[in-house]
């Protein structure tokens, strides 16, 4: 038995980049050719697909992450630090092929006193070549996938053979592209960081750029923007959901957060508005904590953020 059938809940796979962050904390961010002194350090596993992994299994759903990293074990620290770390999370990593003389990548992460970070990734492009071995077998046991487009090479054929399966995929736009990029096409949702989408279409306006996207996926469309509403799109026009307002001191995976419980709510048979509802929770509480990834709540404890909110604010 693997260690992703250990738990309850629906049965969740994540594809994509896997990386080792190494962080630090500062006042303010340094300028060029200037010096800070950080007040805090810490490593902890990032990357889109595993950051998410690490909420799903938080949230008490079963979990496998699949994405191409450094190796072979032993002789890649990146990888071992990585994969010892999700291991613990109760995440099955047996789909993530170790590349032999490669490094898994690697971030430097500064966050100031505001929360808000500046990210630094180096990887080595040879992984990012890397096809998985077969992914017809990979997603058979899956009731939804999450994949992020960090990975192309790696992810494509895993959403094609989700899409085969029919089982709903989730594509994480993180990555800028092209308004056609065949994922997008693929997906049967599909949600956009701010950035991803404005780079990606050429227009600051979300609605707009959400609106661009519609004319190349049937897919559900939304977008994340830090604090300010979510943007979607609901029967072709525009909307907007509200996030929650808290205090953030670390807004690293945030948006990895936010994917992850929408996905978990998802594939537990909740709207889509209702599971981003639900993703936000899950978003807000991780950025009022810091150490990245590492601050990604329980299902008890975004279930009692949430009463609190609903009790605060009855829903409509």
């Amino acid at each position: 038995m693997s260690s992703a059938e250990t738990v309850a809940g629906p049965r969740i796979l994540c594809a994509g980049i896997i990386v080792l962050d190494e962080v630090f904390r500062v006042q303010e961010f340094p300028k060029p050719d200037g010096k800070v002194q950080a007040d805090g350090y810490f490593v902890v596993n990032g990357g889109c697909a595993a950051n998410a992994a690490v909420a799903i299994a938080r949230l008490g759903s079963r979990v496998a992450l699949a994405g191409p990293m450094g190796g072979p074990p032993g002789q890649d620290d990146n990888g071992d630090r990585v994969l010892a770390a999700l291991t613990r999370e109760r995440i099955d990593c047996t789909a993530c092929p170790r590349v032999p003389g490669l490094a898994t990548a690697l971030s430097a992460i500064f966050i100031d006193a505001r929360g808000d970070r500046t990210i630094v990734t180096y990887r080595d492009e040879r992984v990012a070549t890397v096809m998985p071995a077969d992914p017809d077998a990979l997603v058979a046991n899956f009731d939804i996938v999450l994949a992020d487009n960090r990975y192309p090479a790696f992810v494509a054929p895993i959403c094609a053979a989700a899409r085969r399966r029919g089982v709903p995929l989730v594509v994480d736009g993180d990555r800028p592209t092209v308004e056609d990029d065949p994922m997008f096409a693929m997906a049967t949702h599909l949600i956009f960081s701010s950035e991803c989408l404005r780079e990606t279409t050429g227009v600051a306006d979300l609605a707009e750029g959400l609106l661009r996207i519609a004319r190349r996926t049937d897919a559900f469309l939304a977008v994340s923007n830090g604090p300010d509403d979510i943007v979607f799109l609901q029967g072709g026009k525009p909307q907007r959901l509200s996030v929650f307002k808290i205090r953030a001191v670390d807004t690293l995976a945030a948006g990895d957060a936010f994917h992850g419980g929408f996905v978990v709510a998802l594939a537990e048979g909740k709207s889509e508005v209702a599971a981003m509802r639900f993703g936000s929770a899950v978003a807000a509480i991780k950025c009022s904590r810091f150490g990245g990834g590492a601050g990604m709540p329980t299902r008890a404890e975004v279930e009692a953020f949430l009463a609190e909110a609903t009790a605060a604010a009855p829903l409509k």
